[in-house]
């Protein structure tokens, strides 16, 4: 017997309950990794339960898919009257009273699969808006013969990658969202893995690129990521030497195997997919990836949806995008629960978190919300998180403490618009737009102490006559000891590593001090710097000095 989750009962709930008062089609939004087989499975259980000649037809874009909610219905229904028809599983069973199938394989077959009831779609936010496409055309063909025939759909991202939100324009397919369960939701009730991020110490510069249909063109987005491809590897594998397994996403196949190239030149064992990679070799990796076989697996454009790798403890972007459904998805690839795993690190070289925001606060949030006027894009200097000087992580632009360090913002400061937080100016009026690189001339440790907190590190940089602090703080929870373990790292220090502040004051012999780092003032108060990246002395002049 199979108990459900809450959420999901409340879900399967939510949906029979907008059918029993005459509702059409609905939309379950539910995170990645929340369990929407489960759902549809039970679902589907129950409305044979109670009208046994009902028949139902499940769709989604991959045999994977196909295959993982067939075995969820017969983890709640083992007798369940259920077949699969999907090409590349083998099997085409059309008759029973529940079919499981690949929409590439079964898109020309309405007449082969009968009067439906009710179809369900898996990752919904593939279906276009438009009567076109191997969708529409089964959809529109089975209303032909079944035009009382219902569809839920079931998305972690209520957005169509093209035209906007699966339940808004004129043209919508479902009618209504009726159910949703966020990733916020499920990190705070223990069933998502938690995740922390950092922007890189270098972002994709798109400012040259064209854009066309609300995102940017794609040959133009390789060439300008493929740029940073040295710089970005070297600080992952700093960041990543913690991390057990690796999911990149490029901005295109070049890039991909670009990236896999500079991974394996750093020692890395790493493999490349691409939506031309064959598909028993395409398993082969797969399969390795996830019994981690291979740390790193760079992709570009085909491990967005429908990829279960519960291990993945470190995604990196660098794929910029104005699609929010994207970002959510690629995002959505590492917050599954894992043995041994605590939380998932982001790494963004592509600007996402900045221009979409926190991913748990994406998408309508308002009781006022008009769904036909969000287009499920953003603009490319658009502005929805920020940095905490205190620890790096990225944040909502209007948030008041950070949730990992507990940095304190200026309250009296309210929450600047869009436009006005995406404008960066130096340290002095008149220089240029961006980060200032200063010289470290010396630096300093000292134990800081705050009422109620455990103590950190205050590290000092002295740069002529200005000095720039950071924190560093072994023993404040799990994240931001991470956080201190990979500052740590980053600058030389050897593992394993400090468990107390006060051993890290004792170790401090052992750290690189940087020859530059790189400043700008913070941006919700400018009073405050904050530091954002820095260069360190070649290995030939270490062993000079030495």
């Amino acid at each position: 017997m199979i108990t459900l989750r809450p959420y999901q009962s409340d879900a399967i709930a939510a949906v029979k309950d907008y059918w029993s008062k005459g509702g059409g089609n609905p939309l379950v939004e539910m995170a990645t990794g929340t369990g929407k087989s489960m759902v549809i499975a039970e679902l589907t259980r129950s409305l044979l339960e109670e009208y046994p000649a009902m028949r139902v037809l499940m769709l989604v874009h991959v045999r994977e898919l196909v295959q993982q909610n067939f075995m969820a219905l017969l983890k709640v229904w083992p007798d369940a009257p259920a077949g699969i028809y999907s090409a590349g599983l083998g099997r085409r069973d059309a008759h029973h009273r529940i079919t499981f199938a690949s929409i590439q394989s079964v898109y020309r077959r309405a007449d082969l699969l009968g009067e439906r009831d009710l179809i369900h779609i898996d990752e919904a936010h593939l279906v276009p808006s438009k009567g076109e496409g191997m969708y529409r055309q089964l959809l529109d063909d089975i209303a032909a013969k079944s035009p009382h025939a219902r569809v839920c759909g079931f998305s972690a991202t209520p957005y169509r990658m093209d035209t906007g939100r699966l339940d808004g324009g004129t043209a919508r397919l479902f009618d209504e969202t009726v159910y949703k369960y966020g990733v916020a939701e499920g990190i705070e009730d223990g069933f998502l893995s938690p995740l922390v991020s950092k922007a890189g110490l270098t972002e994709i510069d798109v400012s040259n690129v064209q854009k066309r249909g609300g995102e940017f063109v794609p040959a133009q987005l390789e060439n300008a990521s493929d740029k940073i491809t040295a710089q970005a590897v070297a600080e992952i594998c700093e960041f990543g030497k913690s991390r057990r397994s690796w999911l990149v996403f490029c901005a295109g196949v070049k890039h991909a195997f670009n990236v896999r190239d500079a991974m394996r030149g750093r020692g890395i064992s790493c493999e490349t997919v691409t939506g031309d990679t064959p598909s028993g070799e395409r398993d082969s990796i797969l399969r390795r990836f996830k019994a981690g076989e291979i740390k790193c697996l760079t992709n570009a454009q085909v491990l967005t949806t429908g990829f279960d790798a519960p291990g993945v403890d470190l995604v990196v972007m660098l794929r910029p995008t104005l699609s929010t459904g994207l970002y959510v998805q690629i995002v959505g690839r590492g917050t599954r629960l894992s043995p041994g795993k605590e939380n998932c690190l982001v790494l963004d070289y592509a600007g996402n978190i900045r221009r979409h925001g926190p991913v748990d606060a994406v998408g309508a949030e308002s009781k006022t919300f008009n769904p036909d006027a969000d287009t499920g894009k953003v603009s490319v200097d658009s502005v929805r998180a920020k940095e905490c000087p205190g620890c790096q992580e990225l944040i909502a632009i209007n948030s008041i403490t950070c949730k990992i360090c507990g940095h304190e913002f200026p309250r009296e400061e309210k929450p600047k618009h869009e436009a006005e937080a995406e404008k960066s100016v130096g340290i002095l009026s008149g220089e240029k737009v961006g980060p200032q690189q200063v010289p470290v001339v010396d630096w300093r440790f000292h134990r800081h102490e705050k009422l109620g907190m455990p103590d950190s590190v205050r590290v000092t940089f002295i740069a002529g006559i200005s000095e720039y602090r950071e924190w560093v703080a072994f023993e404040h929870g799990m994240t931001r000891k991470q956080a201190a373990c990979q500052w740590w790292s980053l600058h030389g220090g050897s593992a394993p590593y400090p468990k107390t502040t006060e051993e890290a004051l004792l170790r401090t012999d052992e750290l690189i001090m940087p020859t530059t780092i790189s400043i700008r003032p913070n941006k919700q108060n400018r009073k405050h710097i904050d530091i954002v990246g820095r260069s360190f002395p070649a290995r030939a002049e270490l062993e000079a000095a030495e």
